[in-house]
């Protein structure tokens, strides 16, 4: 979709200045530490300052602006159909689900239970007929595989039941490999992947200022094969960073720039995407919040420091910490997801499906959430002001006291001008009441249910069995 980024913008140019110029002091004089060997070797190899026993790693200025213009500025995620092509760097704003959600909330229950295969399956199938949600980020973990059958079975349901760009966490090196394989499969060739790679991957730091052996390995894995990478990382206001927000964005803008440096030491122009899934914590319990108001706040601030080093940005928004599906589920989704979308996000992953602290997917959160980015979008969209869309000759016609219900142009811009809900209830308390006086949930279920008694649309069909 086309979008008019930057209407909102927490952060002045002095600010963004601000938070780069901390960001380089903390590099250079603090540095970070480096767990995986050969990553290590790497840095060693650039770095200004290196304490081998400690694997600290300082780095001055100049090199981290080297190292960090290799990054593409720009980076399609591909469909397996182009009309699910996601240009990041564009001035697009795309949303995508996330997780890794270890639960379901199965309508009409209150408690959760463990996710299992079936339930991506599902979950996939539903993600696919949502007109709002444009790209499948493998949003739960099956607990009923063993941890070296998950990357190649959440993959496979991926690619077998949407042709939307598919991306996901990884748990194994030789899991990255199996799906990397079968992506080839799926494309044809290992040749037709790079060309369109429809799959893409997530590596997620380690937050403050580390990079840590395992994940630092799958990094360098996926850089090296030049498939798209995001490379997310996680502070926490109070907890792994400092309780002000913009001490968090130097946290996060530091920790970022160092997994984007890594995967270009490895393979100058790898497509990795900036990633941000910073957050705070409930400092009277000590836990994680997934839907904040300043979640929204600091992922639409790094927007814009995204924006300002020109590279493609991967943001959170949309989850809700409510557990069931209420009043509070619906607005902390909206929220964070319209000021994330607002701030010219490239793309915004959880924006869909996720609650209870991002623990848990629900099915019907998914047609509910696709309700609230259509509402998004349009207001990304903005207003379109031209000759045509000010309608002078009409109002002119119109006159003192007219009306414009038979106009042309309200035939024309009914749709165009104007969000056409699919979930939202707005007829007359009579008309709803003689429908079955139904709630947003018991509506979103019943389209859950007509998509799942569907018979399934597969759009992978293997030589080899990959699924347990």
């Amino acid at each position: 979709m086309n979008s008019r980024t930057h209407q909102y913008t927490p952060l002045t140019q002095s600010d963004i200045d601000k938070i780069d110029q901390a960001t380089m002091e903390v590099l250079s004089e603090t540095g970070f530490e480096v767990y995986q060997p050969e990553a290590f070797e790497y840095f060693k190899k650039v770095a200004d300052f290196v304490d081998e026993e400690n694997k600290i790693i300082k780095l001055k200025e100049e090199t981290v602006r080297e190292l960090i213009s290799s990054a593409p500025s720009k980076i399609t995620l591909y469909g397996r159909n182009e009309k699910h092509d996601c240009h990041l760097g564009s001035g697009n704003v795309y949303f995508g689900t996330g997780g890794t959600a270890l639960h379901m909330l199965d309508h009409g229950e209150k408690d959760s239970r463990p996710a299992l295969l079936q339930d991506l399956e599902n979950v996939v199938r539903v993600v696919d007929k949502m007109d709002n949600i444009d790209i499948c980020l493998l949003p739960t973990y099956p607990n009923d595989l063993d941890v070296n059958d998950v990357d190649i079975n959440r993959f496979f349901a991926g690619l077998t039941y949407t042709d939307k760009h598919v991306m996901g966490g990884v748990y194994t090196s030789e899991g990255i490999n199996e799906v990397i394989r079968m992506a080839e499969e799926a494309a044809g060739s290992p040749e037709a992947l790079r060309e369109r790679p429809f799959i893409s991957f997530i590596t997620c730091g380690i937050s403050p200022l580390r990079i840590d052996d395992k994940y630092g390995t799958f990094m360098m894995q996926i850089a090296r094969e030049g498939l798209p990478l995001a490379v997310p990382v996680e502070p926490l206001c109070g907890g792994t960073s400092p309780m002000s927000v913009a001490g968090t964005l130097v946290v996060q803008n530091c920790d970022a720039l160092i997994n984007i440096m890594l995967t270009q030491l490895v393979n100058p122009g790898t497509p990795v995407i900036y990633g941000c899934v910073a957050s705070s914590m409930d400092m009277s319990t000590m836990r994680y919040l997934g839907a904040p108001v300043e979640s929204g706040l600091i992922n639409a601030a790094t927007a814009q420091m995204a924006q300002h080093y020109g590279i493609p940005y991967y943001s959170t928004a949309g989850i809700s910490d409510s557990k069931v599906l209420d009043a509070q589920c619906g607005y902390e989704s909206a929220v964070t997801n319209m000021l994330v979308g607002l701030a010219g996000a490239d793309f915004i992953h959880d924006a869909a499906g996720l609650m209870e602290f991002a623990f848990t997917v629900s099915l019907e959160k998914l047609v509910i959430d696709n309700e609230i980015l259509g509402m998004v979008k349009r207001s990304i969209k903005g207003i379109d002001v031209t000759e045509k869309t000010l309608c002078v000759d009409e109002i002119k016609k119109a006159g003192p006291g007219g009306n414009f219900v038979a106009s042309r142009t309200t035939r024309k811009f009914y749709r165009t001008e104007h969000y056409q809900p699919t979930l939202s209830d707005r007829q007359q308390r009579s008309v709803w009441k003689s429908e079955g006086h139904t709630t947003a949930d018991e509506r979103a279920h019943k389209i859950v249910a007509g998509i799942l008694k569907e018979k399934p649309k597969k759009y992978f069909l293997s030589k080899h069995k990959y699924a347990i």
